[in-house]
């Protein structure tokens, strides 16, 4: 039996599915009721948890848990609060920080040794653009300013916990350093600081299903690295398997993803007889960080070998899911949070 904690976000549901896939009995918890629902029509069995309440654990079996999949946490791209005008820094460590150690204890009385959480690429931001594949090795470096300041250090602090876990009672914990996951759910528009905006997958996307020019800010030929929530979903079942998983793990493609192929994968995809065309805006501003990660870790201790790694590989089977409709109720609760 494998519980997923935070089974109602994009990530967990795919994981859900994943696991079920595979023969997993699966216990998935989340707030969500409606989104339950469609977890229990997996076959998952659902039950309503908040990690920052002690009293909800109660509700978990206290044997025959192979492991836990921890994703329920507080983001930014979720947070309705402008920093410049309130603060809410005490909900990061409340939520990503608190509630780790509630599921850690709630492991560690049951014996459940297996723990795998996720974490920001951002706490190294200080190593972007350098020109090679960050490794897990590489020290913190993250930025002290910004609406995603806490929640690394929120995330940095849980990790840290989750390493006392290891050494103190012997658990076996691992976290996933993410990237932009991509999949159907999240890229219709995110929180910025408390203002919601639609993402540039998204305008890219609607542009090119209307054969609207596409325009391209800045360098063209900005990479950076990301990964498809299928290879996510996958990771989790190998990492779960393996004896060796423990510590930090980047997760990402491992390959770089260029601005302009980017661009034309989704006009090739989503475009229909009339193809938009790339307006170039070199005078433009565009703030999207170049970073691209080492993958060797996740390889050599459960296996893991991303599987998509093409770009258009990516929009396609995103096509493919978006118009199979299973995922309806997730983006329609999306779109309710607007």
């Amino acid at each position: 039996m494998i519980i997923v904690m935070g089974a109602t976000g994009f990530v967990g549901m795919y994981t859900v599915e994943k696991l079920i896939s595979e023969g997993e009995r699966v216990i998935a918890t989340g707030r969500n009721k409606k989104l339950g629902a469609v977890l229990e029509n997996m076959g998952a069995e659902f039950i309503t948890l908040d990690i920052t309440h002690k009293e909800d654990f109660e509700k978990l079996p206290q044997d025959g848990v192979e492991g836990v999949i921890l994703l329920a946490g507080l983001l930014p791209a979720n947070a309705k609060v402008d920093i410049n005008e309130d603060e809410n820094a005490a909900d990061y460590f409340e939520v990503n920080v608190i509630g780790t150690i509630n599921v850690l204890e709630y492991c560690r009385k049951n014996n459940i040794r297996k723990v795998i959480s996720c974490c920001s690429y951002s706490d190294v931001a200080g190593a972007w653009k350098k020109g090679v594949a960050i490794k897990e090795t590489e020290p913190r470096d993250f930025h002290f300013t910004g609406d995603h300041a806490v929640y690394v250090i929120s995330k940095n602090a849980a990790n840290d916990v989750m390493e006392y876990y290891n050494q103190q009672h012997h658990m076996q914990c691992a976290s996933f350093r993410f990237p932009p996951v991509y999949g159907v759910g999240p890229h219709s528009a995110i929180y910025v600081n408390g203002k919601y905006y639609k993402s540039g997958v998204q305008t890219f996307i609607e542009n090119a299903e209307k054969g609207d020019d596409i325009e391209i800010w800045g360098d063209p030929h900005i990479t950076r690295d990301i990964i498809y929530v299928k290879d996510v979903a996958k990771a989790f079942s190998m990492a779960l398997k393996s004896d060796k998983t423990y510590g930090l793990y980047n997760m990402t493609s491992g390959t770089e993803l260029d601005l302009e192929e980017q661009v034309k994968a989704i006009i090739e995809v989503f475009g229909g007889e009339k193809k938009s065309n790339i307006v170039y805006r070199p005078d433009k501003p565009n703030n999207t960080p170049s970073f691209l990660f080492d993958m060797t870790k996740a390889k050599e201790d459960f296996g893991f070998v991303p599987e998509y790694t093409s770009y258009i590989e990516i929009m396609r089977d995103y096509k493919k899911e978006l118009e199979s409709g299973k995922w309806t109720q997730l983006i329609e609760n999306r779109q309710k949070e607007q």
